[in-house]
């Protein structure tokens, strides 16, 4: 068992489809040179920030955004770059099955067995991930993609990562 992880989608999570609050800024992206607009609130950086700290965990985005998430996101958010799991674009229904599911298959294959919380927003992720074969020890905290991601999610994953044995320490 490794360090735990903290995986955090973007869409929908930290970028809700819609401006929540007025703690929101808009912020004009062009990730894979395609320009968007994000609804981004700078405290989210922190609170990932403290959790990861307060828990021992390692933070990871787990979004379609990939490394563009370190160019266009991070920096906003006062976040170090971070690794990310490699989810390849959806490649349509017929061959991924849903955005949950898709996204799922490679955040199970990229964990291995490691222990995760995961903030996402797709609505069948949960029981998509459940089912891939191997997927270590997670929780997966559903995010109203409306709303965005809340102290609330936070509380839930540090309540659950708090709860997990640490690793044993490596000794030299």
């Amino acid at each position: 068992m490794g360090t735990a992880l903290v995986l955090v989608d973007i869409d929908g999570v930290l970028n809700p489809l819609r401006r929540p609050h007025r703690r929101f800024r808009r912020h004009r992206v062009a990730p894979d040179g395609h320009a968007l607009n994000v609804w981004l609130d700078v405290r989210h950086g922190r609170m990932l920030r403290d959790l990861a700290a307060d828990t021992g965990a390692e933070l990871v985005w787990a979004t379609y955004w990939r490394d563009e998430a370190n160019v266009w996101i991070g920096p906003r958010l006062g976040l170090p770059e971070l690794p990310f799991v490699p989810v390849p674009p959806f490649p349509g229904i017929e061959e991924g099955g849903t955005f949950g599911s898709w996204k799922a298959r490679h955040v199970a294959a990229w964990t291995r067995d490691r222990p995760f919380v995961w903030f996402e927003d797709e609505p069948d992720a949960a029981a998509s991930l459940a089912a891939e074969p191997g997927v270590g020890d997670h929780l997966l905290v559903g995010v109203d993609p409306v709303r965005g991601l809340t102290e609330a999610h936070i509380a839930s994953a540090a309540t659950w990562l708090s709860a997990r044995p640490l690793p044993p320490a490596v000794t030299g």
